[in-house]
């Protein structure tokens, strides 16, 4: 993307677009040094009593909080949500209705086009205060900075900081609104659909580069699309999700292989396999049984020991980039 934009014209490196993008870097820089630890606190939450269930009222986006409604209609209708939207769903859920940040963050993954675990739990973990020990609030004032037709006066949010720093900070949680929009269903998640999930055909010849769902770009000569079972049953994906990689798939007109993850040295075994990074622990661990994986590209560098901050991190990878 840096490199794109630089094509078009000077850019640097400390605007903030850059800055946005050294973030996720450093969030998948965590999940190099931290693997599955992201998905526990790595500090303690400012508050206490989170339920690990969402509330049926968030998400049905019937919670009569004009704003947080509007951010979960949109998530389901396009699979996409604006940042501040994003941090206010995440606040909203974690410090006034007292969600577990790791459940909120669970759902929202499995419905973004976009979606991508250290950024998105990561970033939860930064609103729920538990990656740098200070809750991310918001109010209405904030709201009606950046989306005045959502400033939702009146309710849950329509606060004091210092009041929701209170309710931040304790076991107290706000309910539903006395008025609230008729409920909507919630999109189901589901694993790699039977469309995708047909037999494996033979692999005819010795060499073949495998593309996964982070690297759907064409390649030339023999390829196959691998998709594993175990990974999106344990991270599901909205059929909207699904669409959207189907139609890459097509795009590409590369065959599938879905299989588990402990199936794939078996498979490939006597093949000259080629494959880029996925960034993501249980695809690489698979792949990095057959192949050298290919380093993905990285605008910045990753330091080798782990920052435990983002200034740490900048310090440290920005000088070196």
């Amino acid at each position: 993307v840096i490199a794109a934009l630089r094509a078009l014209g000077p850019l640097r490196m400390d605007h903030k677009f850059v800055d946005e993008l050294a973030w996720r870097e450093y969030f998948h820089h965590a999940w190099t040094r931290l693997g599955d630890g992201i998905f526990s606190a790595l500090r303690p939450p400012p508050g206490h009593g989170y339920h690990a269930r969402l509330p049926d009222d968030l998400v049905s986006a019937s919670t009569g909080v004009r704003v947080i409604d509007q951010a979960v209609r949109t998530l389901y209708d396009s699979g996409y949500l604006h940042n501040h939207a994003r941090m206010w769903l995440a606040s909203y859920a974690v410090h006034l209705r007292k969600v577990d940040w790791c459940a909120g963050a669970d759902w929202m993954y499995g419905h973004l086009l976009d979606g991508d675990l250290p950024s998105n739990h990561l970033s939860w973990q930064w609103v729920a205060g538990t990656l740098t020990g200070k809750p991310y609030l918001f109010n209405s004032d904030n709201v009606a900075r950046y989306a005045p037709a959502l400033a939702s006066r009146g309710s849950a949010i329509d606060r004091s900081y210092d009041e929701l720093q209170r309710i931040a900070c304790s076991d107290q949680q706000t309910g539903p609104e006395s008025k609230r929009p008729e409920p909507l269903v919630m999109p189901a998640l589901g694993g790699v659909p039977a469309e995708l999930d047909q037999p494996d055909p033979p692999l005819q010849g010795t060499q073949f580069h495998l593309v996964h769902p982070w690297s759907l770009h064409a390649q030339p000569g023999p390829a196959c699309v691998l998709l594993l079972r175990d990974f999106h049953q344990r991270w599901p994906w909205s059929a909207r999700r699904w669409r959207f990689i189907r139609d890459r798939i097509k795009f590409i007109d590369k065959q599938v292989l879905v299989m588990d993850s402990a199936e794939v040295s078996q498979r490939f075994a006597g093949i000259d396999v080629q494959a880029c990074s996925a960034d993501h622990p249980l695809y690489d661990a698979a792949l990095g049984r057959v192949t050298q994986l290919e380093a993905a590209p990285r605008q910045f560098a990753n330091p080798e020991r782990f920052c435990r901050s983002f200034s740490a991190f900048w310090r440290q990878a920005g000088m070196e980039s």
